[in-house]
C-alpha cells in the first residue's frame, strides 16, 4: 500500500509498506528498523520480537521519545514484557502493534509534532 500524508519537510516518515518491507521517505527498508524524525538506525534487533532484550530497547532512551510504537511484523505479537522494562521505567509511552498499524500511527503522530519513534521489527 502506497499512502501520502502532510508532514514537515525534511522529517522522516514512511511512505509505503508492504510484506517484509517499508519504505520511509521513499527509500524502502527491509529488516528490523527505528525511525524517528531526524534519523534512521537499520539492523536494530535482528533476533525478531520473541528475542527482544532490554539492551535492545534501553539505547532507544537516547532518541528521547514521548512514544514508541513497536511494530510486530505481518501480525500482533507482543514481545516478553522485561524488553520494554526501560522505557516503562522511564516514562515512556509503549505502544505494540502490527508494523502496518505502527507506520500509519507514527505518521499521524509525526505531523501532529510528537516526539514518536517507531521501532519496527522484521519490517
Amino acid at each position: 500500500m502506497k499512502f501520502e500524508r502532510e508532514t514537515a519537510a525534511g522529517r522522516n516518515a514512511f511512505t509505503a509498506y508492504g510484506e517484509g518491507w517499508v519504505e520511509v521517505g521513499g527509500r524502502r527498508l527491509s529488516g528490523s528498523l527505528v525511525v524517528a524524525a531526524d534519523r534512521v538506525l537499520e539492523g536494530w534487533a535482528a533476533g525478531g520480537i520473541a528475542a527482544l532484550t532490554e539492551a535492545e530497547t534501553a539505547p532507544l532512551l537516547d532518541w528521547k521519545p514521548e512514544i514508541l510504537l513497536l511494530g510486530s511484523g505481518a501480525s500482533f505479537r507482543f514481545p516478553d514484557h522485561a524488553a520494554l522494562a526501560p522505557l516503562y521505567r522511564a516514562g515512556v509511552g509503549v505502544e505494540v502493534m502490527d508494523t502496518k498499524a505502527a507506520c500509519r500511527t507514527y505518521n499521524i503522530l509525526l505531523a501532529e509534532g510528537r516526539r514518536v519513534v517507531a521501532a519496527i521489527v522484521d519490517a
